[in-house]
Parts: structure tokens; sequence; C-alpha cells
């Protein structure tokens, strides 16, 4: 597939979720980046400057929302998307408040997150 030139960090304890992912935007064309949980996020985005990044929300050292908050404390504009299996209302108005995306990991396929991801980039 062609090269989309735009930077995905995915920032996800689940070892193999994200593998999985990792290679979905591989071979969607997408640079990847990964980081297993908050802290490494957080370095990574000013190390890689990616263009979009989905987060986890429950991980160790640094879960996704303080993490989210840190980007928006520290003015670092960059859209994210919340990948979680977690469906309840506080999770998603957390979520909404710091100003992101949320999907359900459940609720779509990897293709599916793909799209989204290319719906949110403009690139469909």
């Amino acid at each position: 597939m062609a090269d989309t030139n735009k930077k995905i960090l995915i920032v996800e304890d689940s070892k193999n979720y994200q593998i999985i992912l990792s290679q979905a935007f591989s071979d969607a064309g997408f640079n990847v980046s990964n980081a297993e949980n908050g802290e490494e996020g957080l370095l990574s985005i000013q190390k890689e400057k990616p263009d979009l990044v989905l987060l986890d929300i429950e991980m160790p050292k640094m879960d996704g929302i303080t993490m989210s908050k840190k980007l928006k404390e520290s003015n670092i504009q960059v859209p994210v998307i919340f990948l979680t299996n977690m469906s309840d209302l506080k999770h998603i108005s957390e979520a909404v408040e710091t100003g992101a995306d949320y999907i359900i990991k459940s609720d779509l396929s990897v293709s599916g997150i793909v799209d989204r991801v290319k719906e949110r980039l403009g690139l469909k």
C-alpha cells in the first residue's frame, strides 16, 4: 500500500495487541513507533513527533488519561484516540474531556481502527 508519510505512536501495554496494531498500520503505509506505558509514550512523543497517538487507558506506571492530561498541560498538540476495553461513562467522559476520540477495542476490528485513524488524519 502507498506510504502515507504519517507517523503513528501506539501506547499499549499488551504486547500482543501492540504487535497486531503495529503490523496493520505498517501494512497500511504508516510509520509506527510503540510505547508500553504513559511515561514511555510521553518520551516517544517528544522524540518521534507523531501525527497521531493511539492510547490505551489502563497501563502500568502512567495510565492513558493521565498521559493525555500531561500532553495538554505541556501544550503538545497531537490528536489522540483512546483504545480501551472499558465502556463505562466515567472513562468515556474523561477521554472526551481531554479532547480525544474513544474506541472500545471489542467494537472495531483492527482494520476498522486503521480506517478510523485514516479518517482522523484526513486520508480517507
